[in-house]
């Protein structure tokens, strides 16, 4: 397994808003997690990302503990979150908002500048070849020298995938990737993380949309005040008592 969550709790006084939560995403696993506002799902993004710490539990990847890693550290080691707002450079392109994801520019330092600008010079050609290729992969190449800023809301959440690809991420977790998105872009953008994934990417899902969200991933886990109440097939997920009660109102799915 390449994510494995293990008893993460996070309390804030006496309210567990993560409650002993457990659960893993294989090196290409499409995982889905749903649940109503306030069930805790952004806050287990956060902390499995290291952007909060847990009061328990462990985190690890590629059979590496993470738990006491920093959420840069786990991002140079491959596993990378997207935000439910899109966190664009507004004034750059999209081609620069690429560029600009890179890890460990060389250019990044004052010495560099100055004393290697040829090397900075070759890197810098081959970030642009890369932005180049995630660019045509993504099909964004029609607004690539658009300020990001201009870009419809589907744009930025493939922007926003775009970036997380180019920091060389082997996990992604998308926090509500399809809210605001119209249905042709989350068509395009399912089909973008289908191919992410037969390419052995992982991905762990948070969404509201459930028609979008199960038809695109084979796993589904629905938590309800802090805690998993349900994981398993999408369908057969759907279908138990406690999840329409919790999540759907009592609703049929």
């Amino acid at each position: 397994m390449t994510l494995v969550l293990s008893g993460l709790t996070k309390a804030y006084g006496g309210l567990r808003v993560v409650d002993n939560v457990s659960l893993s995403v294989p090196s290409d696993g499409l995982v889905g997690v749903i649940g109503p506002n306030g069930a805790g799902k952004s806050t287990l993004f956060s902390l499995a990302t290291g952007f909060l710490a847990a009061d328990s539990g462990t985190v690890s990847f590629d059979g590496r503990d993470l738990t006491a890693v920093a959420a840069t550290g786990r991002a140079r080691a491959g596993m990378v979150r997207t935000f439910q707002v899109p966190r664009e450079f507004t004034h750059l392109t999209v081609r620069e908002n690429l560029m600009a994801a890179a890890p460990g520019q060389a250019g990044e330092g004052l010495l560099a500048v100055f004393f290697r600008p040829g090397a900075i010079a070759a890197e810098e050609r081959a970030i642009a070849a890369r932005a180049d290729e995630t660019l045509a992969f993504l099909r964004l190449d029609a607004v690539a020298a658009t300020p990001a800023g201009r870009l419809s809301g589907g744009q930025k959440k493939l922007l926003e995938l775009g970036r997380a690809l180019m920091t060389g991420a082997r996990l992604i977790l998308l926090d509500e990737p399809f809210a605001g998105v119209n249905p042709v872009l989350i068509e395009e953008l399912s089909a973008r993380i289908r191919d992410l994934a037969d390419r052995g990417v992982g991905f762990l899902i948070i969404e509201h949309d459930l028609r979008a969200l199960t038809r695109l991933v084979s796993t589904l886990h629905v938590m309800d005040r802090g805690r998993l109440i349900a994981s398993g097939a999408p369908a057969a997920v759907l279908a138990e008592p406690a999840v329409r009660d919790a999540y759907l109102g009592g609703a049929a799915a």
